[in-house]
């Protein structure tokens, strides 16, 4: 199971714009996959709900984690680039 574990670059965190962007793209993924804040539980990445009630702040870390399967490496890779990248804009 493909995981990394990043910080949140933009300053809201995964809240409001930021978060639907990130949802939308784990729904374009191939595969499952979790985000969890640093030792919380993994919730679905494709889960506005779910990624909302983690309450992500900005410089905050948090892991990714991706079902085995084609494409796995990639999607984790994806979404932790589009976190270390400030989404407020």
């Amino acid at each position: 199971m493909p995981e990394r574990t990043v910080t949140v670059a933009s300053k809201v965190g995964l809240h409001a714009r930021p978060a639907a962007v990130f949802v939308k793209k784990a729904k374009e993924l191939p595969v499952p996959v979790t985000v969890a804040k640093d030792g919380g539980r993994p919730v679905n990445a494709k889960s506005m709900l779910a990624v909302m009630s983690l309450d992500v702040r900005g410089g905050e870390r948090v892991t990714l984690a991706a079902a085995d399967g084609e494409g796995a490496a990639a999607a984790v890779d994806e979404l932790a680039q589009l976190l270390e990248s400030d989404l407020d804009g």
